[in-house]
């Protein structure tokens, strides 16, 4: 049996044994990672440690480690009133506020990781504080930092375009944006109707507090079940707070300006910034966050490091070259970009969208050139197929999302994005190839 084959096959029992038995699937990609680099493909432990997403592990622990920071010292909760005023005490605007800012961040040219890093933190905080379902409120922001994702100046719009040019094929920047933005709103819209949207339209920040005092005087003061979450009606951060801004709260909120800047701005790698960040605040308050590394969800990390260790064997193995050219023998030029989108969805929602864009658009270069079909709009449907499943809790974006989600049982969430993302992988790619790729208009 060949090497593909047999990687392939091991993938499906990563995801069937994970799915029966509650062991993390990280795990179980580490042992299929070195059973089949090693026996089948011919590798050392070595050659598979290469493929060991070190740099997304580093973001992850510096993440969650700088924001259970600023959560303990109360920071995110100062970020959220303020926000909460921005928008006059409105609760479903709260949703369409996260995914704007994040397509704004990466519609200026900001790495769509970066962005999520910084904003999911705090959007999540709003959905554990106001009840907002926190699959939406995730979601939102991937698919915000997506739909801003094909700028002309941004790191995914400069990537294709140049492989477009390269490749002597006939392209539309603009349109490829546009096709991407509107695409990511639909599903936002949609996002937002199904899981509860449409609830939070008639409430208000102020009338939530006060159904909390009313409840809290009724003798309900004990636990109150707020979406996902447990939380206890006698919290003090269940109100806003009439107090001062302390100077650690000063200083962390310096401390996340700092890493905005530097991570946009400069382009440096967030997780060493983050790491860094949260080690300066902790030095001013050691005893008080001793506990804050705790709160990294390492769970999180062993998952998203195996199964992309894992992939990188498969990628190895030359599984993903394996099934394009498959793909491409088929002849009908329609049917081609379909499954192309779909290769690129399934891979990208493992591995770096980036590099499956390339790849997906370079295999589809011999039937676009001949003018058969219209190359923007396989373009374009090959581009919205391969980010917008970065919703995936294995994809940086969706472990962003995964590693900061607060109140909640984190195993649960996992299981419900595992569930969104296998809806957008399946849905997504053949509902971009029936409106940029059929109708033949682009």
């Amino acid at each position: 049996m060949s090497p593909e084959i047999i990687s392939i096959l091991a993938l499906v029992a990563i995801f069937a044994i994970a799915t029966v038995l509650p062991i993390n699937m990280g795990a179980l990609a580490f042992v299929a990672a070195f059973l089949v680099g090693t026996l089948a493909v011919g590798m050392s432990t070595n050659d598979i440690l290469e493929g060991f997403p070190a740099g997304l592990v580093l973001t992850l622990i510096g993440v969650t480690y700088l924001f259970a920071i600023a959560q303990n010292n109360g920071t995110v909760d100062l970020l959220v009133r303020g926000a909460v005023k921005l928008v006059a005490g409105r609760v479903a605007l709260i949703p369409w506020i996260m995914f704007a800012v994040t397509a704004v961040l990466t519609a200026i040219g900001a790495l769509s990781p970066a962005a999520v890093a910084i904003v999911a933190p705090i959007a999540l905080g709003f959905a554990a504080k106001y009840r907002i379902n926190p699959l939406l409120m995730g979601m939102m922001v991937v698919h915000g930092a997506q739909g801003g994702g094909f700028s002309p100046i941004s790191v995914y719009g400069v990537t294709v375009n140049k492989v477009v040019a390269d490749n002597g094929l006939p392209g539309s920047p603009l349109t490829v944006f546009l096709a991407s933005l509107g695409f990511n709103i639909a599903i936002a819209v949609v996002l937002f109707l199904v899981f509860g949207g449409r609830q939070l339209l008639s409430r208000r920040v102020g009338d939530e507090v006060a159904a909390e005092r009313e409840l809290a005087s009724a003798g309900g003061a004990g636990q109150v079940v707020k979406g996902h979450g447990v939380r206890t009606t006698g919290d003090a951060d269940d109100e806003p707070s009439t107090g001062r801004i302390t100077a650690e709260q000063v200083l962390t909120l310096v401390g996340l300006l700092t890493l905005a800047v530097l991570a946009l701005a400069f382009d440096l790698d967030i997780g060493f910034v983050s790491i860094t960040i949260a080690t300066v605040l902790a030095l001013f308050s050691a005893a008080r966050h001793k506990g804050a590394v705790m709160q990294i969800s390492w769970s999180t990390v062993l998952l998203i490091a195996g199964v992309l260790t894992f992939v990188y064997v498969l990628q190895e193995a030359g599984t993903i070259e394996y099934v394009g050219e498959s793909v491409t023998k088929l002849g009908s030029p329609l049917l081609v970009a379909l499954l192309l989108a779909y290769i690129g969805a399934v891979v990208s929602a493992f591995a770096s969208s980036t590099a499956i864009l390339g790849v997906a658009i370079s295999l589809a270069v011999p039937f676009l050139l001949d003018g058969s079909i219209g190359a923007v709009g396989v373009v374009a449907a090959l581009a919205v197929a391969a980010t917008i499943v970065d919703v995936s809790p294995f994809s940086t974006n969706g472990a962003l999302v995964l590693a900061n989600a607060q109140d909640i049982d984190r195993d649960r969430f996992y299981k419900q994005m595992l569930g969104y993302s296998g809806a957008v992988v399946v849905i997504g790619p053949l509902v971009a190839w029936l409106v940029f790729v059929v109708p033949g208009w682009l």
